[in-house]
């Protein structure tokens, strides 16, 4: 038994030994950008350290907040916020963030972040990953932290957005300087001050 026990962890030893030394020859090909694609085995790793970085307790918790209306529309407005500059407001991160971290931001909408326990989602957003964009969003205890499992209803609903639902989340994004100044002088024209009319006028051709 303990024979079997010592060649199962000297070759676990040694695929590790093999995958951390093919990992740092792939840093020092490719060096630091960002730009490159991460491998199928690096992912694969990264997701089983995730994945064995929960604590099962965490894990395997059940959302405690009853989906409704109100909760899907409260962590709609949050997602748009807060999550959309990096995940774009239909999850697939497509965005000018998502597309040059590293890892690339994912895409929300399939498998490989549908397949997590409710309560695996609610820990990366509270916490966030380590060596990635991913920030950790929970303040304070996790018991009392229900924004994020309201946010883990509103991933869930991502592969099923209706359109109303995207133009909606449009309205809700976190505006430029450039815009707030476009809107501010608008404003400023509609109570009567004609100067700002130049001002939002060059504002917008620019």
């Amino acid at each position: 038994m303990r024979k079997k026990i010592l060649v199962f962890i000297i070759v676990v030893g040694l695929g590790m030994i093999g995958a951390f030394g093919w990992m740092g020859y792939q840093l020092f090909t490719t060096g630091f950008s960002a730009k490159t694609e991460p491998h199928a085995l690096e992912v694969l790793m990264a997701r089983q350290i995730r994945h064995l970085a929960i604590p099962i307790e965490h894990r395997n918790k059940s959302n405690p907040v009853p989906l409704d209306t109100d909760v899907l529309k409260e962590s709609l407005a949050h997602f748009a916020d807060h999550c959309a500059t990096c995940h774009g407001n239909d999850g697939g991160g497509q965005t000018p963030i998502g597309k040059n971290v590293y890892p690339k931001a994912p895409d929300l909408r399939l498998d490989d972040t549908q397949a997590m326990s409710d309560g695996e989602l609610f820990w990366v957003i509270h916490n966030g990953i380590r060596f990635t964009a991913m920030p950790a969003w929970g303040e304070g205890e996790p018991e009392k932290d229900l924004d994020s499992w309201k946010l883990v209803h509103f991933i869930r609903h991502l592969p099923k957005l209706s359109t109303e639902e995207l133009d909606r989340m449009k309205t809700l994004n976190p505006k430029t300087p450039k815009e707030v100044e476009e809107e501010a002088a608008f404003d400023k024209f509609l109570e009567g001050d004609d100067s700002a009319a130049g001002e939002a006028d060059r504002g917008h051709h620019h």
